[in-house]
C-alpha cells in the first residue's frame, strides 16, 4: 500500500496538542541518568497501544510501531540534569535538583507524536521508537543498545535524531552531513615525585611543578599538533595536589577533556597528551600515568540521508542550515557505527543556552522537533523502500 504523506502530515499536526501536554508532564517528573524507568513509563503509557516493546539499556525501550521488516529508528533521550531549575514555569520540575535543561522532555513529547501519527497512517513504513537512557553521563545508554543488537534483532536500517539548538533562529534546522558534534574523552593524569619538607625543595621532586608545566604544554597539543583545519580542544578542569601548604605532596592529579571532528585527530591528541604528561614529568625528576575514560564517538550524519532529509525539510517551508558544527558531544553518535544516521539540530529562542537552570524551550518547539524528526523518518523510510 502506497503511503499517502498528505494524511501522514495531518495525523502529526492532530497529534500536537497532546504532545505539548506530555512535555508539560515530563518537565514536570525529571528523572537523572539511570533512574529514568518512571520517564520511560509514562512515555510508554502515551505511545499507540499494542505496540511491540523490548526493554533495553536497563531502563529503556524499543518499541516498534507498525509491522515486522526494515523499521526506522527514531530517539529520544529520556534522563535529565541535576540542575535545580529557576525557570517559574507553571509545569516546572518538582523534583528539587533534578531538571530538563538539555530539551530533552521536548525530544520525547515530539517522538511520540511522530511515533502516533505513522502507527495512524496506512503504508507507514515501520518505526522503532528508541527511548535511550543515560545520554548526559557514562557509561553510555546508545553504546548499550548498539552492544546489545536489539538493532540489529528489529532490523534497524537507519536512525533519526533531533536536538534543539539555541545557536539556531527558531524555525531553522541544521542538516549536515559527515562530522557534525565531537567525539569526547576524559584523561587522568598522575604524576608522582617525592614528598617532603617545603621549605627543603631540593630534597623533594615536586609533582606540583611538574603538573603546572603539562597543564601548560597540553595547550600546545592543539595549536602546534593538530591541522588549524580540523577543530579540537584538549582541556584541563582539574587539579589535585597536597593538603598542607608547608609539605610537597608526593603525587598531583589532574583531570580533563580531549575533543575532535575527525577520529584520526582523536587518535592523535591521545597519543600526544602521553607524550606530553610523560615528557614533561621527566624533565622535573617526576613519573607521570596517563589513563583515559573513552567516550563518544564522532557523530557523522549519513551523506544521502541528509540530502534526502534536506528535500523534505524545504517541502516543509524550513529553512535549512548546513553549516553548524559543534564540539559538543552526543551518543547518538554510536548509532551511526552500526546504521546510516542524522542527527538534526532544530533552532529555538537563543536567550538561555544549554544545561542552564533557566533554559525553557516554548512549546511551539514540541511542534519544530516533530516536524524535523518526520522529515528524517520519511527520508530513510525512502530509502528503506528503495533497498
Amino acid at each position: 500500500m502506497a503511503l499517502d504523506t498528505a494524511a501522514l502530515w495531518n495525523a502529526l499536526h492532530t497529534e500536537m496538542a497532546a504532545a505539548r501536554e506530555l512535555r508539560h508532564r515530563l518537565h514536570a517528573l525529571p528523572d537523572l541518568s539511570g533512574d529514568e524507568a518512571a520517564t520511560r513509563d509514562i512515555v510508554l503509557a502515551a505511545l499507540p497501544h499494542g505496540s511491540s516493546v523490548t526493554k533495553a539499556a536497563e531502563t529503556g525501550a524499543i518499541v516498534r510501531i507498525g509491522r515486522d521488516g526494515a523499521a526506522v529508528g527514531v530517539r529520544g533521550e529520556l534522563d535529565a540534569l541535576p540542575v535545580t531549575e529557576r525557570t517559574g514555569a507553571s509545569f516546572a520540575s518538582t523534583r528539587p535538583g533534578v531538571m530538563h535543561a538539555c530539551g530533552h522532555d521536548v525530544h520525547l513529547a515530539a517522538l511520540v507524536a511522530v511515533a502516533r501519527a505513522v502507527r495512524a497512517t496506512p503504508g507507514a513504513t515501520p518505526l522503532l521508537a528508541v527511548l535511550q537512557p543515560r545520554e548526559e553521563t557514562y557509561p553510555s545508554g546508545a553504546q548499550d543498545i548498539v552492544e546489545s543488537e536489539l538493532l540489529v534483532r528489529e532490523n534497524c536500517a537507519a536512525m533519526i535524531g533531533a536536538h534543539l539548538q539555541p545557536s539556531l533562529d527558531v524555525g531553522v534546522v541544521a542538516c549536515v552531513p559527515g562530522g557534525v558534534n565531537a567525539s569526547s574523552d576524559e584523561f587522568i593524569i598522575e604524576v608522582h615525585g617525592q614528598s617532603g619538607h617545603a621549605a627543603y625543595p631540593h630534597m623533594t621532586r615536586d609533582p606540583v611543578l611538574a603538573m603546572a608545566a603539562i597543564v601548560v604544554a597540553l595547550q600546545s597539543i592543539v595549536s602546534r599538533a593538530v591541522d588549524p583545519m580540523s577543530p579540537a580542544v584538549v582541556g584541563v578542569s582539574a587539579l589535585e595536589a597536597g593538603t598542607s601548604a608547608n609539605v610537597v605532596p608526593g603525587t598531583a592529579r589532574a583531570r580533563g577533556t580531549i575533543r575532535a571532528l575527525a577520529t584520526a585527530t582523536r587518535e592523535l591528541l591521545h597519543s600526544r597528551v602521553v607524550d606530553v604528561a610523560q615528557s614533561v614529568a621527566a624533565a622535573h625528576a617526576c613519573t607521570a600515568e596517563v589513563t583515559f575514560v573513552h567516550g563518544e564517538p564522532v557523530l557523522e550524519n549519513d551523506p544521502a540521508l541528509v540530502e534526502a532529509t534536506t528535500q523534505q525539510l524545504a517541502k516543509q517551508n524550513l529553512a535549512v542550515s548546513a553549516t553548524l558544527r559543534s564540539v559538543g558531544s552526543d551518543d547518538f553518535s554510536f548509532y551511526g557505527e552500526v546504521v546510516p544516521s542524522i542527527m538534526l539540530f532544530v533552532g529555538t529562542e537563543p536567550t538561555v543556552p544549554l544545561h542552564a537552570d533557566t533554559f525553557l524551550p516554548p512549546d511551539e518547539s514540541v511542534d519544530l522537533v516533530a516536524r524535523a524528526l518526520m522529515c528524517g523518518y520519511l527520508a530513510a523510510a525512502d530509502m528503506v523502500r528503495s533497498t
